[in-house]
């Protein structure tokens, strides 16, 4: 805290250490009374004035709309906060598909992660470590995040995932082994919302959000959109000679590129199963369908048939306030020219352990 100078004043100079300390620790005490005297219930918020009132009203009505359920089959957890630990462990993986019954398989090392996370109601906030940095090689580092909307009614999800760094070949053509491969440039994101038919009975986020009790079993339809982007490029020009005879002559410069964007439809169903003792275990299948429009190993842009599938399965457990979820998600894209399939894999396996309460 800085004391601006006063003319004609010598009273912050004359002021002794002793005297200052115990004006500023008055002064925090005061804050801290002051603080501890709001209140965020609700109700004391709608009593602020004739907005704070409308807001709080707004908030009711969209909670009641988005969120409503039976409370046979679902519930509230009946906490605003949770506090939880996470490590996840995920891995990518590519397969082609060539003329004269050869394929490519290609694994990338698994990425792990240990990280901190604190919720209030829809907002969390956290850090992840990646655990490659701190105990393995830092340049095998890929990139991928992922965003998530939930609620009864309707959720949402946006991704990234990039991998630039390598790969292992496991498979090629005749070969059977492990050779390194780090010439690929791979970028996937994109955006999915989708509706729940019965939202008032089934809870996906019981199962992969933790932010729901479901009770009784219970399965719901879903639908809705997905609009995604995939670039693609694997530069196969410094494996040896007798790999790149195998390789078919469409492929320009020993190349495979993919540069297009996808718009599909998004179909699925998902179902919990409620076991005794507080354990529900959660499965969701959704293929996506539509059409995909840009550049396929070809310098001619081209409209195709899309294809992505999307399978997650969960087992969670739940004893009061505490929480431990085991979540498993495994994304496959398709994608069809001529001459080639290619499949690119992504997995991710996670593990959830937390603590809800309340601070009012």
């Amino acid at each position: 805290m800085a004391f601006l100078p006063f003319k004609n004043c010598n009273f912050a100079n004359d002021m002794n250490k002793g005297a200052l300390r115990a004006v500023l620790l008055a002064l925090f005490a005061a804050m801290a009374c002051s603080a501890g005297a709001i209140s965020f219930n609700l109700d004391s918020i709608a009593e602020w004035g004739r907005f704070p009132r409308f807001c709080v009203n707004t908030y009711r009505w969209g909670d009641k709309f988005f969120n409503g359920y039976d409370t046979t089959y679902v519930k509230g957890t009946g906490y605003k906060f949770n506090a939880k630990v996470t490590t996840e462990m995920w891995t990518d993986g590519y397969r082609f598909t060539l003329p004269n019954k050869k394929s490519i398989l290609m694994t990338s090392d698994p990425q792990v992660s240990l990280g901190v996370y604190l919720t209030y109601l829809a907002v969390s906030a956290g850090y992840d470590v990646n655990m490659n940095r701190v105990f393995g090689d830092a340049t095998k580092s890929r990139k991928r995040w992922r965003f998530g909307f939930n609620c009864m009614l309707f959720a949402a999800e946006v991704y990234y995932i990039r991998n630039d760094v390598g790969t292992t070949i496991r498979r090629f053509g005749d070969f059977r082994g492990h050779l390194p491969f780090n010439s690929l440039d791979n970028t996937t994101w994109g955006v999915d919302a989708y509706y729940f038919f019965n939202h008032k009975r089934y809870s996906e986020a019981a199962t992969f959000n933790f932010s729901r009790l479901q009770r009784r079993s219970q399965g719901a339809f879903y639908t809705g959109f997905s609009i995604y982007t995939q670039k693609l490029d694997f530069n196969f020009r410094s494996l040896p000679p007798d790999m790149l005879a195998q390789l078919p002559p469409q492929w320009k410069d020993y190349h495979y590129r993919v540069n297009t964007h996808n718009y599909a439809l998004r179909l699925g169903y998902g179902y919990n199963l409620v076991l005794p003792r507080g354990w529900v275990l959660g499965a969701s299948e959704s293929p996506i369908v539509g059409i995909r429009k840009g550049f396929v190993n070809s310098d001619i842009e081209k409209t195709s048939f899309s294809l992505y599938n999307r399978l997650k399965l969960s087992g969670v457990w739940n004893r009061n306030d505490l929480f431990f979820g085991a979540i498993v998600k495994f994304d496959v894209a398709v994608v069809n020219d001529k001459t080639t399939t290619y499949a690119g894999a992504n997995l991710t396996a996670e593990a959830v352990f937390g603590y809800r309460f309340n601070l009012w």
